[in-house]
C-alpha cells in the first residue's frame, strides 16, 4: 500500500471581491506553486487590479500561518499549494437603451482562496534539524581537578610580580 503524506496547509479566502472570476484566474494562475517572495513580486509588479486583492489575501495566509501555536512557519519558507477564483453572486443591474428597451448589466464577483503549506527544502531541513543530537555538556570537574587548575593558573602571575 502506498504511503499518503498529509501536508498541512494554511489557508485564506476572500469573498465578494468586486471582480470576476474570470479576471482573477489569470492572476491566481500565475502565482500557483510558487514561493511567497516571489510571489509577492509578481504581484507587486502585476497591472492587474485585481492583483491587489489577491496580495492582501496572500498576505492573510501568511499571517494565519505564523500565527498559529502548533506550526512553527516562517512567511518566506511557505509555498502556495493552491489558489483559485470560484464566482460568486452577480448583482443584476439595467440600463435603458433605445426605444424603451433595457439593456442588462452583470456586476460580477468572485472568492478568492490561497492555501499555503511550506516549502519541500524547510521540510527537510526542520527533519534534519530535529534528528540532530542535541549537544552534551562537558562532565563536571571534581574538586581536587578544579583546585589544581587554579593553583596553576596562579602561580606564573606570582613569579612575575616578583621578578620586578
Amino acid at each position: 500500500m502506498a504511503a499518503v503524506e498529509t501536508r498541512q496547509t494554511v489557508r485564506a479566502q476572500a469573498k465578494w471581491v468586486r471582480s470576476s472570476a474570470r479576471k482573477a484566474r489569470l492572476v491566481t494562475d500565475l502565482i500557483r506553486g510558487r514561493s511567497v517572495p516571489e510571489a509577492r513580486t509578481i504581484l507587486a509588479f502585476s497591472k492587474r487590479a485585481v492583483a491587489e486583492d489577491v496580495e492582501k489575501v496572500l498576505r492573510s495566509a501568511i499571517a494565519n500561518a505564523e500565527s498559529r501555536p502548533d506550526l512553527h512557519w516562517n512567511g518566506d519558507d511557505l509555498v502556495i499549494v493552491a489558489a483559485y477564483a470560484n464566482e460568486g453572486p452577480t448583482l443584476k443591474r439595467h440600463r435603458a437603451r433605445a426605444r424603451g428597451r433595457v439593456g442588462r448589466i452583470l456586476k460580477r464577483s468572485c472568492h478568492i482562496t490561497l492555501e499555503l503549506a511550506p516549502s519541500p527544502a524547510a521540510v527537510a531541513a526542520a527533519a534534519a534539524a530535529a534528528a540532530k543530537p542535541k549537544r552534551e555538556r562537558a562532565p563536571k570537574q571534581t574538586e581536587e581537578a578544579a583546585t589544581t587548575e587554579t593553583e596553576a593558573a596562579e602561580t606564573p602571575a606570582e613569579e612575575t610580580e616578583s621578578e620586578s
